[in-house]
């Protein structure tokens, strides 16, 4: 039987307000990757979105970003190495302790399992080895703090896979039903027409056919190639829950079990 884990960003409150139907998108997905306060999120959203992983049985991961809320991390930043790696610790850590504390007060065992950096940051590192070097460092220095290895999730063939596994840390592949690919696999960018898929019957198409297929279009019609472990419905896209339920059920309907990795 095929597998494929379902992520999403989550716990991205924005200036006090959501950006997302968090308690929906929880109950739809595998995986949650929680924003740690630099382009989102605050101690409450995360000590919530622990809660929520454990109500609902999905993985928790963190969701660094550059220091960049008004930008809500989608600006890319040339930060020098050694204060990106600080900068990703320190929300390595903040959401470990939320962890903490909602594990001390409320009696729950959730685990902080994985890593899956944020906007910009996620797309500078795939060609950026030296900042892509950064972010593993901090994920490395995360890793041996809880005394266990975690995974990093990105994308596919980049210098943060290359980087992850040269230090010896799990990589998980992953894929975007709802953005937009360019012929070489890269991303539309957010502000060029094609970036965002909000219509359910081609996100629906496009999510069976890369668990199956390993394959996905362009939006200049080629077929790209992607080997992806885990599939992206992001949080704030519009109709997310309503894309997010529709994939869900495409890909249980051809016969597909949705798991974690970690």
């Amino acid at each position: 039987m095929a597998q494929v884990d379902l992520n999403s960003d989550l716990g991205e409150v924005w200036r006090g307000v959501p950006t997302a139907d968090d308690e929906a998108m929880f109950a739809l997905i595998t995986s949650a990757n929680i924003a740690c306060g630099f382009h989102a999120g605050d101690d409450a959203s995360m000590r919530d979105a622990v809660r929520r992983s454990t109500a609902h049985g999905v993985s928790l991961g963190a969701h660094p970003s550059y220091r960049d809320e008004a930008g809500f991390g989608r600006r890319d930043q040339d930060v020098p190495a050694e204060v990106l790696e600080a900068e990703v610790l320190e929300q390595l850590r903040a959401l470990q302790r939320a962890v903490d504390e909602v594990g001390e007060a409320d009696g729950v065992g959730a685990r902080l399992v994985y890593v899956k950096p944020h906007g910009a940051l996620y797309n500078r590192i795939a060609h950026d080895r030296v900042q892509a070097c950064a972010v593993v460092r901090a994920v490395v220095t995360a890793s041996e703090e809880l005394g266990r290895p975690l995974p990093v999730l990105g994308m596919s063939g980049s210098s943060i896979e290359r980087e992850t596994l040269a230090a010896g840390l799990h990589f998980v592949a992953e894929a975007f039903v709802d953005r937009g690919y360019r012929s070489d696999g890269s991303l539309v960018p957010r502000d060029a027409p094609g970036a965002l898929v909000t219509d359910e019957t081609a996100a629906v198409r496009r999510a069976v056919s890369l668990v199956l297929d390993r394959r996905i279009s362009s939006v200049d019609g080629a077929d790209v190639e992607l080997d992806a472990v885990s599939l992206c419905v992001h949080g704030d896209t519009p109709g997310a829950v309503s894309l997010a339920t529709a994939v869900r059920a495409a890909l249980l309907d051809a016969g597909v079990e949705l798991v974690a990795p970690w």
